[in-house]
């Protein structure tokens, strides 16, 4: 529990948790022997997207001032970091895009909204958020990696995690929660998971409880799952 007048510094170490072990696992699996017969090399990928997609929620939380509560300079920071790390995001670059989502859900003034199927929607959301410096960047890093690890552990562990977490986050915290009609007393225009907190921090982090991520968006991610009822 935080004490009156005491900075709550759990989201500073859940945020450096992530960070450093997406960065560790990272190491650990470019040099690592890849045997594509093994579950485990499968496991692996799965485990650091799962990792992307939570330095991408650490830049989200950060968003909302809630990375590192408090601490705006730190707060900016961790976002800035955890952007960056993630395809090189530009956390400045998110941060308006992403309130105009929160005051214009659903509409033609959301950016992260479009009127389609699946695909079209997912190719619409990437425009909006990939510049053509980011696959410069990209680019470059890949060429750079592939000097000093195998091509199939930069392939399988460093790019094709990113990818996969682009098709998570999108999924789950934005084409799921948005798409179709919504009930005219929906102010959020949002739907929401059913209950099962293992289920919704397996696929995004409880990002699948989106109503009320748009209803408290002052909560950081590891406590949006208490107001699921």
């Amino acid at each position: 529990m935080v004490r009156a007048g005491q900075k709550d510094v759990r989201g500073i170490v859940i945020a450096a948790v992530i960070i450093i072990a997406w960065f560790l696992l990272l190491a650990y699996l470019l040099q690592l022997p890849v045997n594509f017969t093994s579950p485990v090399t499968y496991l692996f990928v799965l485990l650091q997207t799962h990792l992307y997609t939570g330095m991408f929620i650490t830049a989200h939380d950060a968003m909302h001032g809630v990375a590192a509560p408090g601490r705006p300079a730190l707060n900016k920071a961790l976002g800035t970091v955890a952007a960056f790390l993630f395809a090189y995001n530009w956390y400045p670059r998110l941060l308006p895009r992403h309130h105009q989502h929160h005051r214009h859900v659903a509409t033609d003034q959301d950016p992260d909204f479009h009127h389609g199927s699946f695909w079209p929607w997912y190719f619409s959301f990437l425009k909006q958020y990939i510049t053509w410096w980011q696959l410069l960047l990209m680019a470059i890093t890949f060429n750079v990696l592939k000097f000093f690890f195998p091509i199939e552990n930069v392939v399988l562990f460093w790019m094709l995690p990113a990818i996969l977490a682009t098709f998570q986050l999108f999924y789950f915290g934005t084409y799921q929660p948005h798409k179709g009609e919504h009930e005219p007393g929906n102010k959020h225009k949002s739907t929401t998971q059913s209950k099962n907190h293992v289920w919704a921090f397996l696929s995004c982090y409880f990002f699948g409880y989106h109503y009320e991520h748009h209803d408290k968006p002052y909560l950081p991610w590891w406590q949006l799952y208490k107001e699921k009822t």
